[in-house]
């Protein structure tokens, strides 16, 4: 059964289940990218942060190399001009985590509707 609210509770219903949505998101997605960072001494898997406000989450990483390891982008010069890494990482792979977390997002989405 459909929880009854008035028209003057929506935003703030709405307002709460969006913001828990926005956490859980951004939790899952750090979560996944530090499964996939590449690990040599473990500080730059540990190096992920996230950023939670009510309506935004980010995930960010401050580690020194990790731009070129993450992104393939800024390589330092031993590399040559090649990126690479030891366990053959995906160029981007933080966005493309975050893109494919977008279906995810949406299916919770929907969860917390049908709650409401």
């Amino acid at each position: 059964m459909a929880r009854q609210i008035t028209l003057i509770q929506i935003s703030g219903v709405m307002g709460e289940a969006v913001s828990e949505l926005v956490q859980k998101v951004t939790l899952t997605w750090e979560e996944k990218v530090k499964l996939a960072t590449p690990v040599d001494t473990g500080v730059l898997r540990n190096g992920w942060k996230n950023n939670i406000k009510k309506f935004q989450g980010n995930i960010f990483n401050n580690v020194v190399y990790a731009e070129p390891v993450c992104f393939g982008e800024s390589l330092p010069p031993s590399w040559k001009g090649d990126f690479k890494t030891r366990q053959d990482t995906i160029k981007g792979f933080p966005e493309l985590i975050g893109k494919q977390l977008e279906s995810y997002a949406k299916s919770e989405y929907e969860k917390i509707k049908r709650k409401i």
